[in-house]
């Protein structure tokens, strides 16, 4: 069956932005890229669209987004096989139906009727907290956008052994062959046993032992990918949102549960979410 990267569009800058990068993802790996737009978008996020538009009116502007979004993704990459797909449900609803079967969905940071200020929009933080697949919410700035850095950052926290994360972060790399930035932030607790010798060094030997730990397997199975593992010391939001000014995805797991509705991000996946410099690609482990 044929792989399919789903985009969501609203017609904002920021889904543009987002249409623009899945087009080349899309290209890197042979994907159909299908585009999607749900039609309560506006409803939702809060646009006050000029007058009472019936479903005849909010159809047409549907087709003139979706249809603008085709031509523009055609004319970044002729070669990418396109479809377009119109959806009468909330935004971040149909995206997680997509999900299901997509090889990943891509999301604008912020849509067309949020307020300048905000950060993060609702429609991203929601898909990426509840997404089953891979989830790339594309934010900060032009260079990381681009993807001129040539390299991959993946935030290796615990469990990253063996995560899909983890996997997901060898893939971009080897795709496009960029360097590899695993970094794994460690603290030492402000109250340590006052007989320990040089716990600070303790807790930095631990953490290299960690991430050597994590990287060993897949070292060994992507030769050809470069790889700079790094162990910082200091909040593992404040680390990575700093190293994400140099790379061109920021990729970071997550741990799902069955049955679960609800928000399930960690607190350092929602403020990179909120405050990376580069995409942020949150790709879920389901446990």
């Amino acid at each position: 069956m044929e792989q399919i990267l789903v985009v969501g569009v609203d017609g904002s800058g920021s889904s543009l932005d987002a249409l623009d990068w899945a087009v080349d993802e899309a290209a890197r790996y042979g994907l159909e890229l299908r585009i999607v737009y749900a039609f309560r978008w506006s409803r939702y996020e809060g646009v006050a669209l000029a007058g009472s538009l019936d479903r005849s009116a909010e159809q047409t502007l549907a087709e003139n987004i979706v249809g603008g979004a085709a031509e523009r993704a055609r004319r970044r990459n002729p070669d990418v096989k396109l479809s377009t797909a119109l959806v009468p449900q909330e935004a971040s609803d149909a995206l997680l139906d997509a999900s299901h079967s997509a090889w990943a969905v891509v999301t604008g940071s912020r849509g067309r009727g949020e307020l300048k200020g905000l950060l993060l929009g609702s429609v991203g933080l929601t898909v990426a907290a509840r997404s089953v697949g891979p989830v790339v919410v594309v934010r900060g700035d032009k260079t990381g956008i681009a993807g001129t850095h040539e390299r991959i950052l993946l935030a290796a926290g615990d469990g990253a052994a063996d995560s899909a994360a983890l996997r997901f972060a060898f893939r971009e790399a080897a795709a496009r062959r960029s360097t590899l930035d695993v970094v794994h932030a460690w603290r030492c607790p402000t109250h340590e046993d006052p007989a320990a010798k040089d716990p600070e060094r303790q807790h930095a030997e631990r953490a290299e032992h960690f991430l050597a730990s994590v990287l060993e397997d897949a070292v060994v199975a992507h030769p050809d990918v470069p790889v700079n593992p790094a162990t910082v010391e200091g909040p593992a939001h404040k680390v990575l949102v700093h190293r994400s000014a140099a790379a061109d995805l920021l990729v970071v797991g997550a741990r799902r549960r069955h049955g679960h509705r609800g928000m399930q991000l960690s607190r350092v996946s929602h403020a990179l979410l909120h405050q990376a410099r580069c995409p942020v690609a949150v790709v879920p482990d389901v446990a």
